[in-house]
Order: C-alpha cells, then structure tokens, then sequence
C-alpha cells in the first residue's frame, strides 16, 4: 500500500498538522512532513478526525435488501465519515444466532467500505419471551458485545434482568430502545399540542422514561451496563444524568434528527417526518443539545433506517417510522452543536468516534490522530454549505428528512486502515 501525506489539516479542529500515512497505519504526524513517493492530499483549513463510529444503523440484510444491503449500507457509512458501523438485529430472519450474527460480519468483510459489527437480539425473534443465544454470539467469529432489540423494547423487566446479568459475564451491554407498548398503542407521533391539533395517536415523553428509569434502577441492582438507544424527551435526559450521579454505568445516545427537527413539521403530513422515538419539541432538542455538551449523553448514533419509496410515498398513517442518517449525520452534528459554540470539533471526535467505539468495544477505532495509530481517518470540509440532494445518496434508500436543506460541512475523504474508501467527495 502506498504511502499518503496529508498536508496542512486541522487535526480535531486544531492547529494545521500534516499527517503521513503508511500501510495501514499512521508513521507521524507533524509540520514540515515529506515522504518520497507520498500521495499528496492538500488538506489546508480542513478538519481531520478519527473515522466516525456509528453503534446504530440498520443494514437491512438479510432479509430486506429492497431497502439496504452491507454494501449499499456501508458505501453510504464511507460517504458520511464512518470507518466503523454497529448493524442492528432486526433483519429476516433477526439476527439472534451465531449464524446469522456471523453472516452480516463476512459481508462486512467483503465488502470493505468500512467495518461492521453486527449487534445480536436480546430476546429470540425479538418477541421479548426468552433470551437469544447472547453467548453464542458472543464467541463466534463476529465476537458480539452489544445486544438490542432495537425496535421492539424489551418490556418484560424480569427478561431485562437476566440479559444483564448475562451480558456482564463477558463485558457486553445491553442497548435498549426505550418505549413501554401499552402507553404507545396506536402512536403515530409525539404527544403534546400538535397531536391534539392534528388528531393524531400521541407517543408520551412517559413511555420512554418510565423505561429508562426502570432500566438504569436494574443495571445499578445486577451490576451491569446499559445503554439507552435514541433519547429523545429532557425528562430523559433528567433520569440519566440523575443515575450517572449515583454511580450507575449507563450510557445513552441522541439522533442527529432529534437534534435538530421537532414535531413542528408532522403538520405537513409528510412521512419523511415520521421516527420512532417521534420527533419531540423544541424543549426537548434545546435539552438534549445542552445533554451531548455536557456529557450527559455520551454520543451521536445515526439510528440509520432506510425504506423502499414505497414504504414513505403513502399517507402518513400507513407510512413505515424512520430516516436515513449516516451521509448527513456530521453535517446536522457541525449545524446544531458545532456552530452554535457547544462542541469543539474535539468534542465531536468524542461523541461520534472515541467513546462510541468503547462501547462498543470496536478494536482499532477511535483512537487518536498519532503516530502507531491505525489509519482510520475522515478529511472534513467545514466551510461547505450546500442542499442536500437525496439523489446523490449511495444509500439504496432516499427517505431523508433534509432534502433541499442546506447543510454545512462536507466529508471529503475517509481511510480505512489507510486505504481510501472516499476521495474528493466519491467513492472509490
């Protein structure tokens, strides 16, 4: 592999640096730097990060590739910044077995855009009955550390236990998708003002509180770790900064949409606009904003979550809950908390590489722009503004919520272990 120098970036948003790449690894960082033979990237006013690490995205495969598959996936996760994606369990069939867990890992490996590890059901066929073969997945070739039934909520408090107990054996962590089903029965969108307006079933802040509050009340009792999936209410946010204070190992993510869209924009009637958790107020993004400052929140996870056209371009009602979020996700995250002075670029590394790729113990990511270090890299272009043109997605998907939006920032290359998987703002 050859080597590469990138010249004058702005490492975590600091002073210009240059940076050599050899193989798979980075040989020195430094000013001044030259290397006979060096593809030259001219990096100049440009943020140079660690790759981007995303613990949830939905893949699709197997089962549905008319929405996604882990190469379209992972194409998309290049584009965006990401070297590293966690992919969610809830294909056809669900990846509650070695089998399964261990097929998605292969195509990951194949294919090569960036790494994947797959994330193993809590509970067989997500029923939330009986616990999946959670070790099992641990000790195959994809080493599973991370559990969810990411869609379903695992309501049953009893069953929520034992997949804690089970996972502290081997350092894993259970991922909940907060969400108590009989509170959300019929929901169709957040509850408060606009869904009386509209006359449209409400998704309580409760229902997804009451959760986490039993949650992080069983992890502190087994000793074990939990971490929240897509907060999305500021009582949330309370609940958790709450337990964090009294010692308890929780960690929690937020959306880049949550950080950004309110449920303001359910009065189109647009489906594109339809999530799960629902897009809440402008309270609660202000809240969970000032939360992923603070530390509070731990990271930005895209909660990636492609349909076919089909499953949007119907009325709202019958429309499928989610968005595509792995090509937009750094833009949303330079708009709402870069731009506005709450986060470095520093920080951003934080949220959306190093501490993500702890939790979900992702060897070789998120570690630091240092010689002895893994290439795993993303070249940021700060000063771009420009609409978002779903078009040019290399997601198979298109259901986004900020087309003709304008973002700011631009991911012009990413490496993986050195090698180019994005370059100029194309995919190699």
């Amino acid at each position: 592999m050859s080597k590469i120098l990138i010249r004058g970036a702005k490492v975590l948003g600091g002073e210009p640096q240059d940076v050599l790449i050899d193989g798979g690894t980075i040989a020195e960082v430094g000013t001044g730097l030259s290397a006979e033979g060096a593809q030259v990237v001219e990096a100049a006013g440009k943020v140079l990060l660690p790759g981007l690490v995303d613990l949830h995205t939905h893949l699709r495969e197997p089962g549905r590739e008319d929405s996604e598959t882990v190469l379209t996936g992972t194409r998309a996760a290049a584009s965006g910044g990401y070297t590293a994606v966690f992919a969610m369990a809830n294909t056809f069939p669900v990846a509650d077995t070695a089998g399964v867990v261990e097929q998605v890992y292969r195509l990951g490996q194949e294919h090569g855009y960036c790494d994947v590890q797959p994330i193993g059901a809590v509970t067989v066929g997500l029923e939330g009955k009986k616990l999946a073969e959670l070790g099992a997945m641990y000790e195959s070739a994809a080493g599973v550390t991370v559990f969810s039934d990411d869609g379903k909520c695992v309501d049953d408090a009893v069953i929520m236990r034992r997949a804690l107990e089970y996972v502290k054996a081997f350092g894993g962590v259970v991922a909940q998708h907060a969400q108590e089903p009989r509170l959300t029965e019929g929901a169709q969108m957040n509850e408060g003002v606009v869904s009386a307006e509209l006359g449209l079933g409400g998704w309580p802040a409760v229902a997804e509180e009451s959760i986490i509050a039993r949650d992080v009340l069983l992890a502190e009792h087994v000793g074990s770790r939990v971490h929240i999936c897509h907060l999305s209410t500021a009582g949330s946010v309370e609940i958790v900064r709450w337990a964090k204070s009294r010692g308890i190992d929780v960690t929690a993510e937020v959306t880049p949409h949550h950080l950004l869209l309110t449920d303001e924009l359910v009065r189109s009637y647009n489906p594109v606009y339809k999530v799960n958790p629902p897009l809440r107020t402008e309270r609660d993004v202000l809240a969970l904003r000032e939360a992923l400052a603070d530390g509070t929140i731990d990271i930005v996870a895209t909660d990636h979550a492609p349909h076919p056209h089909e499953d949007k371009d119907c009325e709202w009602a019958a429309a499928a809950m989610g968005m595509v979020g792995l090509e937009t996700a750094l833009s949303v995250v330079q708009e709402t908390m870069v731009d506005t002075g709450l986060l470095t670029w520093a920080g951003v590394a934080e949220r959306m590489s190093f501490k993500p790729a702890q939790i979900g113990q992702a060897k070789g990511h998120g570690r630091p722009v240092s010689a002895g270090e893994p290439a795993n890299l993303t070249l940021v272009d700060t000063e771009y503004r420009g609409s978002v043109d779903p078009a040019g997605f290399a997601s198979r998907s298109r259901n986004t919520p900020y087309e003709g939006r304008e973002l700011p920032g631009r991911v012009t290359h990413t490496w993986l272990r050195g090698k180019a998987t994005l370059v100029d703002g194309k995919l190699t």
